[in-house]
């Protein structure tokens, strides 16, 4: 990617707002560029921390492996989004996997280098602390939806939070272009593919929903009856 490309993604991720064109500037000359191909680990669990990544395209997978060898989905991140932050603020291992979902680019930024800037940019680091602070949120709010919703209820609530994240309105409802595979669901909520199957299809048989492929299309009845 140009210089020009990298500095026009940075002004565009939430944990750089409103930092100046200088800083911007000077970030995007730290910062290495690499392609993975779907199906790349980025990186390990328990593995040494020593940089941020930044999605430039694509999208990646937070995943843990069980003893057994079950993955469990923690989260999806995509363009524009960052992660891989937590290690350079508290030295420790790497908490989980990051595995690519679609061939990616990723800007990779060095310990030592995020360290130098927010040094010299405190709203980076304030910035830092809102975005920890919504995810732990969340994290609440997944623990709480495992304790409290049934099965269809859980694949309910991954449909409406990528519909909030990323979805377009359209004139039938909230379009989500790029639907997790059902087996991906399933990670995310602690259930089998067949169920999450039993789920979609239950949705669409009542018209809450309308699939076409990897595109879903959630009806505004879906949001009142199940949301």
């Amino acid at each position: 990617m140009s210089d020009y490309a990298i500095s026009n993604l940075l002004q565009r991720v939430s944990i750089f707002a409103n930092v100046d064109d200088r800083a911007i500037d000077s970030l995007s000359d730290m910062i290495i560029s690499k392609d993975y191909s779907k199906g790349s680990l980025v990186f390990g669990q328990e593995e040494p921390g020593d940089a941020l990544f930044i999605i430039a395209k694509g999208r990646v997978k937070i995943v843990l492996y069980g003893e057994s060898g079950k993955e469990i989905t923690l989260s999806f991140f995509r363009k524009g989004d960052f992660f891989g932050e937590m290690s350079l603020l508290d030295d420790m291992p790497r908490s989980a996997n990051v595995v690519t979902t679609e061939d990616s680019t990723l800007l990779i930024l060095k310990r030592d280098d995020f360290k130098k800037h927010l040094v010299e940019n405190p709203t980076t680091a304030v910035n830092v602390l809102a975005e920890l602070s919504k995810r732990l949120r969340k994290a609440d709010e997944i623990i709480g939806n495992l304790a409290l919703l049934d099965v269809y209820g859980r694949v309910a609530r991954v449909l409406i939070d990528l519909g909030e994240k990323e979805g377009e309105k359209v004139e039938d409802g909230m379009l989500i272009r790029k639907r997790p595979t059902q087996q991906d669901i399933a990670s995310m909520v602690s259930t089998s593919r067949e169920t999450v199957s039993r789920a979609l299809n239950e949705f669409q048989k009542r018209g809450l929903l309308i699939m076409d492929g990897k595109k879903v299309i959630l009806r505004p009845q879906f949001f009142r009856e199940v949301g």
